[in-house]
């Protein structure tokens, strides 16, 4: 397995100021990344969605982690698809012709399980990703990030452009986006018992009935696992990134009522969507071709997540 020295990289980060990307700044200086040749674009300054902010963010770079999206929970989806279909893909897209056109050395690609088949055999398998049409609500994300991975293996087949595409599952941990429009379930969940507990509430909603099933990732092994694969995946083929550990909604409900020891009643909206029915990773590829094996447990996970949100709250 050859690594790629990360040491004098020019690497550009894009998102590398969100919730994910600070954790993998963090890892890419740990390591040996030099912090003065990684590039971390502010959406303010550089709007990825169009040509000219991509021709200039991939000038003079040697690696690109593209980690920029826009993205939200169920409610985010439904509401604004449109917007995520196209923002996703014109960042992406536009990313990727311009990263092959300055000479980029390599491109590493974060995409989403939202492109999965919305009836995928548990658990999920790489080959898996194009044998039926994704969950809905998400479709219009996951199709985006999707295209991403098509034109990967074009640009590698046509131009031998060294283009890396990974599908990590829903992520969790401290600074995640709490944000209730367009978090994910674990921080809204969080978000929700918190917000309860402070107002003296006995019971609180949670959107469908609990029967679906959701894989989670710290975002520590996250950042672990992408530094891990820019360092020593160069293979077209997309890889799964979780832990392969699934768990019910309604059991994930419970147990953060117990780690923040709200005893309320749970309230299931069941006229709001569950999502996907099932969603949890086979984890093997992963773990065979750059030795990722995710090594924070959900209840673990869950309480330092727990914790930072309370310090944080206010």
């Amino acid at each position: 397995m050859s690594k790629l020295e990360l040491k004098n990289k020019r690497i550009l980060v894009t998102g590398g100021a969100g919730f994910l990307g600070s954790q993998v700044v963090d890892r890419l200086h740990k390591a040996g990344a030099n912090s003065d040749k990684i590039t971390i674009p502010r959406s303010r300054d550089c709007d990825l969605r169009t040509l000219e902010a991509c021709q200039k963010a991939v000038q003079e770079q040697d690696i690109i982690i593209h980690l920029a999206a826009h993205v939200g929970g169920i409610g985010l989806n439904k509401e604004k698809p449109a917007e995520l279909f196209y923002d996703n893909l014109m960042m992406g897209v536009q990313l990727i012709d311009c990263a092959y056109k300055a000479n980029v050395e390599k491109f590493v690609c974060v995409g989403s399980i939202c492109g999965y088949p919305k009836f995928t055999p548990v658990p999920f398998k790489e080959e898996n990703l194009w044998n039926g049409y994704p969950e809905q609500t998400t479709a219009p994300y996951g199709i985006a990030k999707k295209a991403l991975l098509v034109q990967l293996e074009a640009y590698r087949q046509q131009y031998g452009f060294n283009g890396i595409f990974l599908l990590p599952v829903n992520l969790y941990g401290p600074e995640d986006n709490f944000d209730p429009q367009s978090s994910h379930v674990v921080a809204a969940l969080i978000r929700k018992v918190y917000e309860a507990q402070v107002r003296g509430d006995k019971k609180f909603s949670v959107w469908g009935d609990g029967s679906a099933s959701r894989e989670f990732l710290y975002s520590t092994d996250a950042a672990r696992a992408i530094v891990m694969a820019t360092q020593f995946y160069n293979e077209s083929d997309p890889i799964n990134l979780g832990t392969n550990y699934e768990v019910k909604i309604r059991d994930l409900v419970e147990l953060i009522c117990d780690l923040m020891n709200f005893h309320g009643e749970l309230v299931w909206e069941t006229d709001k969507p569950n999502g996907q029915p099932r969603r949890c990773l086979d984890t093997e590829k992963a773990k065979d071709k750059f030795g990722f094996v995710a090594e924070v447990d959900l209840k673990k996970g869950l309480k330092n997540t727990i914790d930072w949100y309370r310090k944080n709250a206010n």
